[in-house]
């Protein structure tokens, strides 16, 4: 849903609620599990930190909705959950304009096999202006303790203005995980609060 103006915050519960009712855009789901698969991914792969404690703080960051803390990106509900079927609500500011979109949560990860990780995945609802699915995730490596944030997405345009502006949505969407990259850093240096 694209707007003039920022939603309210009763628009922005109306079309939660709105959102609880629609299915995914896409599918299989999977698809960030499974990049071979898929034409298209796009991955931002950074160091936020080093070490156990810095990998609980990202852990905590990741589930708390830092990584969309960018001042141009929304969630709602604030603090949602993370767990599978979750319903968010995002809402992006851009170009004198405003976008408000619904992704549901589709699965965790977290796992401990050589790397310990942890995070989620959502994929697009059918009133999200994309189609697709992101992966956020950190882990951490037994062997150099670099603690790393993934952001891994395959999307494809799914309403008219996203297909007419695709070379602007692709340079948003870039920007998007450089900024998020920077939020997950700056949550870990300040230890998630």
């Amino acid at each position: 849903m694209f707007l003039i103006r920022r939603p309210t915050t009763a628009e922005i519960d109306r079309f939660l609620d709105q959102s609880r009712l629609l299915p995914l855009s896409y599918g299989p789901t999977g698809i960030t599990k499974h990049p071979s698969d898929v034409t298209r991914i796009d991955e931002q792969v950074v160091a936020v930190g080093h070490g156990h404690a810095d990998f609980e703080r990202a852990r905590i960051a990741l589930a708390t909705w830092k990584h969309v803390e960018i001042g141009w990106v929304e969630a709602f509900p604030k603090l949602a959950s993370i767990e599978a079927g979750t319903v968010v609500a995002l809402l992006i500011r851009h170009l004198g304009f405003w976008s408000l979109n619904g992704a549901q949560v589709l699965y965790r990860v977290d796992r401990t096999d050589r790397q310990v990780a942890f995070g989620f995945a959502y994929g697009t609802l059918t009133n999200h202006a994309e189609s697709g699915e992101e992966l956020f995730e950190v882990s951490i490596d037994h062997q150099s303790g670099d603690v790393v944030y993934r952001i891994r997405a395959s999307s494809w345009p799914q309403s008219a203005l996203t297909r007419i502006g695709q070379p602007i949505v692709r340079l948003l969407q870039a920007r998007f995980r450089r900024d998020s990259a920077a939020a997950m850093k700056r949550a870990v240096s300040n230890g998630a609060q």
